[in-house]
This record gives C-alpha cells, sequence and structure tokens, in this order.
C-alpha cells in the first residue's frame, strides 16, 4: 500500500549524491565519475572473489558506463588536442580490459583499470581550479 521499504541509509545517500551533483562545479563533476568508477570496480573485485557472476558483471558494466558515456564524453577533443585524443585511447582500453575482466573473471585486470583510473583521478585532483584560489 505504502510502496517497497526504503533503506534510510541507502535513501540519504542518495541524496546526498544528488545534491553534490546539481551543486558541483564542472572539475568536481569528474571526480564524482572517477569515484564511481573507482567504486564500481572495487565492488566487481569483491562480487569476483566471492564467484558472484551477476553481480560483478552488473558492476563492471557501472564503471563501463561511467567511463565511457561519462570521462570519455566530457572530453573536448577540439581545445583538449593530442592530451584528449591520448585520454580517450586509454579509457578505451580500460573498458576494453574490463569488459575482458568480465569475460575472464580476471580481477588483475580490474587491479590494472584501477591503478589507471588512480593516476589520472590524482592528476585531476592535483589542478582543482577551486583549490588555487
Amino acid at each position: 500500500m505504502f510502496g517497497r521499504p526504503v533503506n534510510p541509509a541507502n535513501a540519504y545517500a542518495k541524496l546526498g549524491h544528488e545534491s553534490d551533483i546539481s551543486t558541483a562545479s564542472p572539475h568536481r563533476l569528474i571526480v564524482l565519475l572517477f569515484e564511481g568508477a573507482e567504486t564500481a570496480i572495487n565492488v566487481a573485485r569483491v562480487h569476483a572473489e566471492q564467484g558472484n557472476i551477476a553481480e560483478r558483471g552488473a558492476s563492471l558494466s557501472k564503471a563501463i558506463e561511467i567511463i565511457s558515456n561519462g570521462l570519455k564524453v566530457s572530453l573536448d577533443m577540439e581545445q583538449g588536442g593530442e592530451l584528449a585524443a591520448r585520454l580517450a585511447a586509454l579509457y578505451d582500453y580500460m573498458v576494453s580490459r574490463l569488459l575482458w575482466a568480465n569475460m575472464k573473471n580476471d580481477i588483475s585486470a580490474m587491479k590494472e583499470v584501477l591503478s589507471l583510473l588512480g593516476e589520472i583521478h590524482g592528476a585531476w585532483t592535483q589542478i582543482d581550479p577551486d583549490k588555487q584560489k
């Protein structure tokens, strides 16, 4: 009659992310994409270790979606020049590694992508325009 039960912690977390997104600068939105992709891959690793195939696939699909349709799409290919082209190629590589990881349950491929994302995420965090004011 009143709908399905809602976990208050999940509802609060979702609300927190929604308000963070609605007030975030473009730079912060990219940081949130990195965090989301990294979290999804870490969740996929846990599911892979536990043999939860469907959950592993869902988490890897989420990471792939964030990388392909979040990080890669946000690149400005005109102004970004060679750097943007190289990042686009690197994002494509990450997606192919995550597809491989899903097909072969390859945790080392997941770790490789996490490492690559971590490098770019760290560099992106260093150039935060809000910290340079």
